[in-house]
């Protein structure tokens, strides 16, 4: 293994040199309108013992003609993946019938267990597959067709990472799907769905899409446009759906085999009126879309009365809550089953108190649920731990917890016990702690928890909400795991480690990956706060800048209503992104919001009397350290590594050294505010002099940072985007970043040096 060392500094040459500058939205682009297929054979790679090579000519693709479109899609799909990737050329051939499959030669033969006589005996359920290969055969066999389509995907994931279209000579295996749904949003916006983004998630093993957020299929709007209640005045502020959107949406992903759930969004009154409206809106929906597999019932969007967690509530209240929420629930599954039994109805109550003392209130939602339902549990959200001996529980989406979370598994336990299936929303390709870094590349940390979904037998999965979906190798990671006979992690993760940075390469990335995945374990910033999501593009504040928006401070507008979810919801000295990811002083001095950052995004429950800031930074630097170790393995890796593979090299460690820079401004960030409020109180005139000191070193040390980072915003357009908000920083914002971090530098500490007492 090399020992060379390679700098932040020094890497960002090679990044100059190999990665071409990118425009906002250049990777959408891409990922919606360029094939997905490339080439991926390894022209040095050699068959080897025990290998079989799919011969380059005079094959042919069998299948039956009389299958479903989604079948054939599967067919030419992987015809045209070995044309692509691999340079193998078949005749895509349609029978009238596969029974005679067994005197087919030189083929490739596709088709489910009706269709292949004396296979498939012991598939269970849908997307099971069998594959058996031979020197003169493939044999694919799925339990349905949708197995069958799984079944040539995880063949294109074989030859992917072989980078050759070799396999085993003797490969016979049969593989159960561990999950009856996998359902995800779209990384690349609200309702964009692209057919490109469609193949490359079934090809990645989701087979179902959550769409239309926050607003109902068929357009209506009756409690946005008419309800005054607090989360109806937030919905007021989605896009409008347009059914004919909804209906193309839904006709395209059925061709991949992609099913589509949707939300349903109303307020239940629980008033006679209110029912009767319940039931004649999901009456609308399910006839004009009749192929709708299931409905999302998110408490934001679909609740009882008025919205809210019900923090502080007196227990009679909140079960009185949980009883007329589970009435609307029920109303809805009637209302499906009647026209479909088959309809999933999944209710979220993902806003009810989740900490870990409210595993019995969490429990009796599970209980007043009509049993025809599939409750849909927040996975990690809550789950406790100690940091430095002192109690917390996740505040949101976050990775270093593994989960689940108390509460969670309390309601797993209900739900077994009355025979209901249960799916979870499980964060496992990237999360809102990081939310704007495209994937999160700690996969050792990833494999843990899905194997704890699979401990506790998950039916079904929304996964990475609202994160969404975009090919990483993470998403490779995920889908092995999604089936059983899956290859060992270390076997997987050392195949993908050869691939991407080479072979000479693959134990420094295979250690780099360890590092990075203990670094996730001591991140206590959890959730869509700053720290994780735009500390990179947070300026460190001196002196209270100037507005760069419209002000209402002496109008008869209130300006801090007009900053909060109901006016602009931007923070006029850094209008850049929404005001819950821009951290802004305390000009005044009369609080220390450095602490209360530490305090809220920890979940940290102390005295008042106890700080929390020291131990916080403490564990960004213990994370940023090993980020550091790691970095320096993955940095030599990718700069040893094969020309070939060079700028997806570089590509990854990008996203690693972005992790480790977010992590380092959001310790700069926090850190200087303490020292800022320090410097303001003092009255010693040395004492304040040495706090300035320390304050330009950290100020010296963000523009450095800043510019790197400035380098990877204008190499990889995927960074800053979360499509809640679309970019959170950007080229632009960043420069902004840079000139208030030199005046700062240049013109305001020295300032407060001249101010000091001689």
């Amino acid at each position: 293994m090399s020992t060379k060392t390679v700098s932040a500094a020094a890497f960002a040459r090679e990044v100059e040199r190999v990665l071409p500058l990118e425009a906002p939205y250049a990777y959408h682009k891409r990922l919606a309108e360029d094939p997905v297929h490339v080439a991926r054979r390894d022209p040095e790679a050699a068959l080897q013992a025990g290998e079989m090579a799919i011969p380059e000519r005079d094959w042919r693709l069998l299948w039956d003609r009389g299958s479903s479109p989604v079948l054939e899609h599967a067919v030419r799909d992987f015809a045209d993946y070995l044309a692509t990737s691999m340079q193998v050329k078949v005749e895509v051939v349609g029978l009238d019938s596969l029974a005679d499959w067994a005197g087919q030669g030189r083929a490739i033969v596709v088709g489910t267990r009706e269709q292949l006589p004396g296979c498939g005996a012991t598939l269970r359920r849908a997307k099971d597959y069998e594959i058996v290969v031979t020197p003169e055969r493939l044999l694919v066999c799925g339990y349905d067709e949708r197995g069958a389509l799984f079944g040539l995907y995880h063949l294109e994931a074989r030859l992917n990472l072989r980078e050759a279209p070799f396999l085993p000579a003797d490969l016979q295996t049969v593989r159960h799907s561990l999950y009856e749904t996998r359902m995800v949003q779209s990384w690349l916006g609200w309702m964009e769905w692209p057919d490109a983004i469609l193949s490359h998630l079934a090809h990645d093993g989701f087979d179902a899409i959550f769409a239309s957020v926050y607003a109902n299929p068929n357009g209506d709007r009756t409690t946005a446009d008419t309800s005054t209640e607090f989360y109806a005045r937030l919905l007021h502020k989605v896009r409008p759906q347009d059914p004919a959107r909804m209906r193309d949406l839904i006709d395209r992903a059925a061709r991949f085999g992609v099913k589509v759930y949707t939300p349903i969004i109303y307020q239940y009154l629980g008033t006679p009126e209110s029912e009767a409206g319940l039931r004649r809106l999901v009456r609308e929906i399910v006839t004009v879309f009749p192929d709708i597999q299931g409905y999302v019932l998110l408490t934001e969007g679909f609740w009882y009365q008025q919205w809210g967690g019900c923090h502080g509530a007196s227990r009679e209240y909140v079960q009185d809550w949980a009883r007329n929420w589970s009435r609307a629930v029920a109303i809805v599954a009637e209302e499906c089953h009647r026209l479909n039994p088959a309809i999933e109805i999944l209710p979220w109550e993902y806003n009810i108190d989740f900490r870990p003392q409210n595993t019995e209130m969490k429990r009796y939602f599970i209980q007043q649920l009509p049993g025809d339902s599939i409750p849909l549990l927040t996975w990690e959200n809550g789950k406790g731990f100690e940091m430095d001996g002192m109690r917390g529980y996740l505040r949101d989406y976050s990775l270093n917890q593994i989960g689940p979370a108390e509460v969670t598994e309390a309601q797993i336990a209900e739900a077994r016990r009355r025979g209901m299936k249960v799916y979870s929303k499980a964060d496992t390709i990237a999360t809102w702690q990081f939310g704007t870094i495209p994937y999160l590349p700690f996969p050792y940390q990833w494999y843990e928890r899905y194997q704890a979904l699979a401990k506790y037998g998950i039916d079904g999965t929304l996964e990475s909400w609202s994160t969404g979906y975009k090919p990483s190798f993470i998403a490779e990671l995920r889908a092995w795991t999604c089936w059983t006979a899956a290859p060992g992690l270390a076997e997987i993760l050392g195949a993908l480690a050869a691939r991407d940075f080479g072979s000479g390469g693959k134990d420094r990335v295979l250690k780099a990956w360890d590092y990075f995945s203990q670094a996730i374990r001591l991140l206590p910033d959890t959730g869509p706060h700053m720290g994780t999501n735009n500390a990179v593009g947070n300026p460190l504040f001196f002196e209270e800048p100037p507005a760069r928006t419209v002000t209402f401070t002496r109008s008869w507008t209130d300006h801090g209503q007009w900053l909060g979810y109901f006016g602009s919801s931007v923070v006029p000295q850094w209008p850049f992104t929404v005001f819950y990811l821009v951290f802004c002083p305390d000009f005044s001095n009369q609080t220390n919001r450095a602490e209360q950052y530490a305090r809220g995004v920890s979940g940290v429950e102390v005295g008042e009397d106890t700080a929390v800031l020291p131990v916080f930074l403490s564990y960004l630097r213990q994370a940023s350290d090993l980020m550091e170790a790691g970095l320096k393995l993955y940095r030599s890796a990718a700069l040893e590594s094969p020309p070939a593979k060079r700028q997806h090299a570089v590509r990854e460690v990008v996203i690693a050294e972005h992790v480790q820079r977010m992590i380092q401004s959001d310790h700069a960030i926090l850190e200087f505010e303490d020292l800022r409020l320090q410097q303001a109180a003092a009255t010693d005139g040395r004492q304040a002099a040495a706090l300035l000191a320390r304050m330009t070193t950290i100020v010296r040390q963000e523009i450095a940072r800043t510019k790197l980072s400035l380098q990877a915003a204008t190499r990889d357009s995927r960074l800053g985007f979360q499509f809640e908000q679309d970019y959170v920083y950007t080229p632009y914002s960043l420069r902004e970043k840079l000139a208030i971090l030199q005046d700062t530098l240049k013109r305001q500490l020295p300032a407060a040096r001249q101010r000091l007492p001689a």
